[in-house]
Order: C-alpha cells, then structure tokens, then sequence
C-alpha cells in the first residue's frame, strides 16, 4: 500500500518537474526569436531529445507504463518544436537537416524492428538499450563545460537552478524506476544523478565569482527523460 501510494506521488510530480525541465527550451527559443539569429548555439541537443523522447516514448507503448508514455508524448512534442524553431532562425540549415534526419532514420529503423519482431520481451529489450544508449549520451554532452569550469576555476558559467532540478528530476525516475523493477529506467537516471552532484560539487569547489548564468546555454544542459 506505502509502495503504491510513492508509486502515484512520484508519477505526479515526475510528470510536473519533467516537464518544467523541458520547457527551458523555450527560454532559448524566444532568444533565438528575438535576436532572429541562434548564433553560435548547437540545435543538436533539440535534436538529440527528440529521438530521445521519441524512443522513451516507443517504449512507454512496449512496456505499457503510461507516466512514461505521457511525459514523453509532451517532450516529443516540445522537442520538435524547438528544434523547428532552430531551424528557421539557423543559417546552417543544410547541416541541420542532416542530423535531423539521420535521428529520424535511426528512430524509424528501430520502432519499425521493434514493430515486426516477434519476440515482445526481444523488442522491449532492444528499445531499452537504444532508450539509454541515447540519453547516456545526452547526459555526457555537459562534461565539456565541466572541464571548462576546473580550468578557469569558476562556476558561474554554470545554471544552479537548472542542475538542480535536473538532480531532482533524475533521482525521482530513479525511484520509480525502482519501485517498478525496470533496469532500463534506472540506469540512465542513476547516471544523470551522478553527474548532476558532480556538477553541483563544483560550485562547492570553485564558487562563481561573480554569478550571472550567462556563458551557459540552457539548451546544452537540459535533460531528457
């Protein structure tokens, strides 16, 4: 009973906190909008949560846990939009669609396998590698900042609030990732966890100096569930 009441209090809040987390996309979106320029920013990690959504979400469908299914469904969507967003104002675009459809490729080449395969369990399993393949991955691209900050020995080109919430967001799925047995949900949230107090020791190491968030984009450190 304790168990399945932490179960319905973690997808609430999980869902909420999640989706908090995705929509600081939209914070880089209205500066791209308003400059009508995205500079020298990287639309890769807009792409890289979609196909990572996108595959949570396939699995959410495998597996049959609707949390995972409707996060997912307001990530993919938030997603697409930012990196369409991207799209219009970058001048790369040729560059971009590439990658673009390189992600939709992969996307479609493993939902489909996973679609004739015969084997369910085969399938889920094939899907929950591919689900934390991709968001390790996600997870290691802030680790160039992470090396940047022990050089210059200063964090304040690091957003506190943002990691903050990317530790409580990733401890939570680590939780109900527990409590429902899925491996494939713990691990990646167990990796997040660990790097966000890396990131979060670093302002005990180095404090910022004179803090104002602003060398940091957003986008490069969201994470995507």
């Amino acid at each position: 009973m304790v168990s399945s009441s932490l179960e319905t209090i973690l997808e609430t809040t999980a869902v909420i906190t999640t989706v908090l987390q995705y929509l600081s996309g939209a914070i880089v979106c209205r500066k791209y909008i308003n400059k009508k320029s995205t500079g020298d920013s990287s639309g890769f990690p807009f792409i890289c949560g979609f196909l990572s959504c996108s595959l949570w979400l396939r699995y959410g469908s495998l597996t049959e846990e609707n949390i995972v299914v409707m996060v997912n469904i307001i990530g993919t969507a938030l997603m697409f939009f930012y990196t369409a967003i991207y799209y219009v104002f970058t001048v790369n675009k040729r560059s971009y669609v590439r990658q673009f459809a390189l992600a939709l490729f992969t996307l479609i080449t493993i939902v489909t396998y996973t679609k004739y395969e015969v084997s369910h369990a085969d399938a889920i399993q094939l899907m929950g590698y591919a689900c934390c393949v991709v968001t390790v991955f996600f997870f290691a691209a802030p680790l160039i900042m992470l090396f940047h900050v022990v050089r210059v020995k200063n964090s304040e080109s690091l957003p506190f609030p943002l990691i903050a919430m990317s530790f409580f967001v990733t401890v939570q799925w680590l939780i109900y990732g527990v409590i429902i047995k899925d491996a494939f949900i713990q691990i990646p949230n167990f990796l997040g966890c660990v790097l966000s107090l890396v990131q979060l020791s670093l302002f005990v190491c180095y404090p910022p100096k004179n803090y104002s968030g602003q060398g940091y984009k957003l986008v490069d450190q969201a994470v995507i569930f």
